[in-house]
């Protein structure tokens, strides 16, 4: 998961290993994830999954970004209309 936080995120999310499962743990707790053990070689892992609710969260802690981007936007402008991109 870390390392695909990195990549997809070009670098901007480079966290170190073990930062994320607390993260995860109260996730879980909350119902917005589950998790089961793996048997993949050479060792079992932990994958997770979001649940209905997680996915409804996921929705609108995007809607609640998507806002507050646009309010940044508003104050400063798109990074690429002031040529910084």
């Amino acid at each position: 998961m870390i390392t695909a936080l990195r990549d997809r995120s070009q670098g901007m999310f480079d966290l170190p290993e073990g930062t994320v499962y607390p993260a995860l743990h109260r996730m879980e707790r909350a119902g917005l994830v589950t998790s089961r053990w793996e048997q993949a070689a050479p060792r079992r892992r932990r994958v997770y999954e979001l649940t209905s609710d997680g996915r409804l969260a996921r929705v609108a802690k995007q809607r609640e970004w998507r806002s507050f981007v646009s309010g940044v936007h508003a104050i400063i402008g798109p990074v690429a209309a002031q040529g910084l991109a």
